[in-house]
């Protein structure tokens, strides 16, 4: 498969099949957004319940919330970002099509491009650009407010430190997470849902004691978890990497950055960031706010104002990432080799014959029980190999026939069971009806 073309072969699909759909679509879109469809949400759903699991479910001190996407404006003064969330911005007075003037690979390319029309391409000098997203409440046209659609997740976890820690008494070090929408407001969105205006993060803010050697411990073992997480999820290991962030490409909050980057079609990309943030946040909060935000550790009795270690993963660019990965040509068919923990379906049921009542009751009861523990798909469309090779296209791990043996017709001695066939290796194999809750839930653990 040429490299260029696997991108578009996943947009095709995710459309094709319900995955991701251009936003708004019926009225010619709106750059930079994307809607979910059926097999996208469920994929978008299991990959943040992974995420969950692994950094809430399987931490006793760790704690999660859910912060308001619009907040008082001031919020965003004392974070920094309605003075230093910004980008250079750069105009091609050719086309005048907008482009990051950071971004030296976009630039290149719109050059070359216009050069084949044997065009001279002009840029304007470089801007600031905000990439905060602003909106308007009041009920008076004229008197409405300014407010913003949050820039990023991380400032509702840090307003509600200190509710979190008069409500739940945690002991140091400890975390808050949050899974939520973000929005800015891209010069030039792209690479399909790669860099969008509206999406989603996954976020740790992890305080500990302001000392170096808790900060080194900390520090690493957050970056070992989460790229053990990506790798856990069968991400293929030659293709994800940590790079360090320059000291020219830290935000204003960070101390230190190292960012999980995947190697797609347009090159290396990062899809989650560990960042240093030190004492920013808390600090700044409490000078703009005017409330203390310092923490009294009741084993010490010392006061401070916390170090924060961050992960900040991107949703929609991990799925983007899992699709890219899991993407296969292989034996005239299409598979996505999804790991089970986050495929949409686990399993889809098929009776051999749509025509024969008796095989689809049987499939149906089958159907119906497997849906008690699992997403299952019901599939009677067409001949046995096309669903076959349907299921495998969306990532369903496993396929189950009900077909004339199960029945126990002409005294077969196979009565209860099933043909379970798994999606990478196509072998199949025949189990009793009542085993295979347990051999599905296998897979997934």
């Amino acid at each position: 498969m040429e490299t260029q073309n696997k991108l578009e072969k996943i947009v095709a699909l995710c459309k094709r099949r319900g995955f991701i759909f251009p936003g708004s679509d019926i009225y010619g879109g709106l750059k930079g957004t994307w809607d979910y469809g059926p097999l996208g949400s469920e994929l978008k759903f299991n990959i943040k319940q992974a995420w969950w699991n692994q950094v809430v479910k399987s931490h006793e001190n760790i704690f999660g919330v859910q912060a308001a996407i619009m907040m008082n404006p001031k919020v965003w003064e004392g974070s920094g970002h309605t003075t230093t969330f910004n980008d250079p911005l750069v105009e091609c007075k050719v086309c005048h099509e907008r482009f990051r003037a950071d971004n030296e690979e976009e630039i290149k390319a719109h050059g070359e491009m216009h050069a084949k029309k044997k065009e001279k391409v002009e840029w304007t000098e470089p801007k600031t650009f905000n990439l905060l997203v602003e909106a308007r409440l009041g009920v008076v046209e004229g008197e409405k407010s300014l407010v913003y659609l949050r820039g990023e997740i991380t400032a509702g976890v840090h307003v509600n430190f200190k509710n979190v820690v008069d409500s739940m008494h945690p002991k140091m070090p400890f975390g808050i997470a949050q899974i939520g929408k973000a929005f800015r407001n891209e010069i030039n969105p792209g690479n399909f849902t790669y860099r969008s205006r509206e999406f989603e993060q996954a976020e740790l803010q992890w305080y500990i004691k302001p000392d170096q050697a808790e900060w080194e411990k900390w520090f690493s073992y957050w970056k070992e978890q989460r790229m053990n997480w990506f790798l856990g999820l069968g991400m293929t290991k030659d293709k994800i990497r940590f790079r360090q962030q320059e000291k020219s490409e830290l935000a204003h909050y960070a101390r230190e950055a190292w960012d999980i980057e995947y190697e797609t079609p347009f090159g290396w990309k990062e899809s989650e960031g560990i960042h240093d943030r030190k004492d920013w946040d808390l600090s700044r909060h409490s000078q703009f706010s005017g409330q203390d935000l310092s923490y009294l550790d009741p084993e010490t009795n010392e006061r401070y104002i916390p170090w924060v270690i961050e992960t900040s993963a991107g949703v929609d660019r991990s799925l983007l990432f899992f699709l890219l990965d899991a993407y296969t040509e292989e034996d005239e068919r299409i598979v996505l080799k999804l790991n089970p923990k986050i495929a949409p379906y686990k399993v889809a049921v098929f009776p051999l014959l749509k025509n024969k009542p008796e095989l689809v009751e049987k499939a149906r009861s089958v159907y119906n029980e497997l849906k008690k523990h699992f997403n299952v798909a019901w599939d009677d469309r067409g001949n046995i190999g096309k669903r076959y090779f349907s299921q495998d296209e969306i990532g369903t791990p496993f396929c189950v026939t009900i077909d004339f043996d199960t029945l126990g017709e002409d005294g077969s001695d196979k009565k209860d069971t099933v043909t379970i066939r798994d999606r990478d290796t196509m072998k199949q194999e025949r189990i009793a009806i009542s085993e295979l809750k347990a051999y599905i839930q296998k897979s997934l653990e």
